[in-house]
């Protein structure tokens, strides 16, 4: 397998895709030059131009298998709180690119961008619909 010197380290071993609205997460095994795996995960966004041309941004994540538990425990912490705190209802508006505060408000001047600035940190993992999957 490792014929290939340097090729097998990019290659994807075993590949998933999660579409969710205008970002793609995409879920990569693959191999190291000494024939281990780990993963990738990628987030593509895509986003439009003024022109109506669209281009990509990409962020990706390396994990390795020494990782694993600690990352899964503290995901499943995290999303865990998220629900228990919020419900898995998603307020989309709050998630549009357009959204404007004022506009929603009804002049109640309780919310503040403190609420803001989380639902904007928030946004990429509240806003996949597993149903669209």
């Amino acid at each position: 397998m490792s014929d290939n010197n340097g090729m097998m380290e990019k290659e994807e071993i075993y590949s998933k895709v999660l579409r969710a609205g205008r970002r793609t997460y995409f879920f990569d095994v693959r191999s190291t030059k000494a024939d281990d795996y780990y993963l990738t995960i990628t987030e593509s966004k895509k986003f439009t131009n003024d022109d109506g041309s669209f281009h990509y941004k990409k962020h990706k994540i390396y994990l390795y298998k020494e990782d694993f538990s600690e990352f899964n425990e503290i995901l499943k912490e995290m999303t865990d709180y998220i629900i228990d705190e919020k419900g898995d209802e998603v307020i989309s508006e709050r998630h549009q690119k357009d959204y404007k505060k004022d506009e929603y408000n009804d002049g109640d001047d309780s919310t503040n961008d403190a609420e803001d600035k989380t639902s904007k940190s928030t946004e990429s993992f509240t806003d996949i619909k597993f149903e669209d999957i």
